[in-house]
């Protein structure tokens, strides 16, 4: 995982930081805290400096959810969301892995595409006039679920 690895809480203020260039805020710091201490977040590197980050978790139905792909606004239309994205597809050795995103996020359904991932439904009303599209990629041959006997 070349310019990637597993978030270390000496990211956290970074990681941070880019988040409230992103949302205005840092509400989300003990959700990205804890991502980093369950081992549920990976951390895209340049130069050392962090430039983007992904957070996941099982809490979707008892499946790996991607909950959040972050980057740097002077870091974007780079591939860090991609490459954060397929390393993380890498590391994780389940059958299938969901994500999210708003309706309006044109770039967002453009990169789960590009990817393999399909729609697999929506969730409306949780932003108002915007309905949340949920996403799914299956590993065929991979996974909590295969058998081998």
């Amino acid at each position: 995982m070349k310019n990637i690895h597993w978030g270390e809480l000496k990211d956290l203020n970074d990681l941070v930081h880019i988040d409230k260039l992103i949302i205005g805020n840092e509400e989300r710091c003990l959700e990205i805290e804890e991502a980093i201490v369950n081992h549920q977040c990976l951390v895209y590197k340049t130069n050392g400096e962090a430039v983007g980050f992904l957070l996941f978790n099982n809490y979707f139905f008892d499946h790996t959810f991607i909950s959040l792909v972050i980057v740097h606004p002077h870091h974007r239309n780079k591939g860090v969301a991609r490459t954060l994205i397929a390393a993380f597809e890498e590391e994780i050795n389940e059958d299938k892995i969901f994500s999210s995103t708003n309706q309006s996020h044109d770039i967002m359904h453009h990169l789960f595409h590009s990817l393999g991932y399909e729609k697999s439904g929506f969730v409306d009303n949780l932003d108002e006039g915007d309905p949340e599209i949920i996403y799914v990629k299956k590993k065929i041959g991979q996974g909590r679920n295969d058998r081998t006997d």
